[in-house]
């Protein structure tokens, strides 16, 4: 039998643009990817300047939001998986941005 190597690196995040229902990342490997913002809490309850203060990390593995303590990896966006946040955490979260 034979086997072949496959490249498993991750393509790095280029850019980012986040709407009022969407999360779009553009790779370096010319994807781009299209997400419900419905999957990260914390983006969708974010205004849209919170939401449009983000930065790169780790030269692009992944996005990190200051204002809304948010962090997302490329390889999850690519794995398709939303945020694991508890709905208990995103609660205290919520309230804490009311106070």
């Amino acid at each position: 039998m034979t086997t072949s190597a496959t490249d498993t690196t991750t393509p790095l995040a280029t850019g980012v643009a986040v709407t009022d229902d969407t999360l779009t990342v553009d790779l370096s490997d010319g994807r781009t990817l299209s997400v419900p913002l419905a999957w990260f809490p914390r983006l969708l309850h974010a205004t849209s300047q919170e939401r449009g203060n983000w930065k790169l990390v780790a030269r692009g593995e992944g996005v990190h939001w200051p204002d809304v303590d948010e962090d997302i990896s490329v390889g999850s966006l690519i794995a398709g998986r939303p945020s694991g946040e508890s709905a208990a955490s995103l609660q205290r979260w919520l309230a804490g941005r009311k106070a």
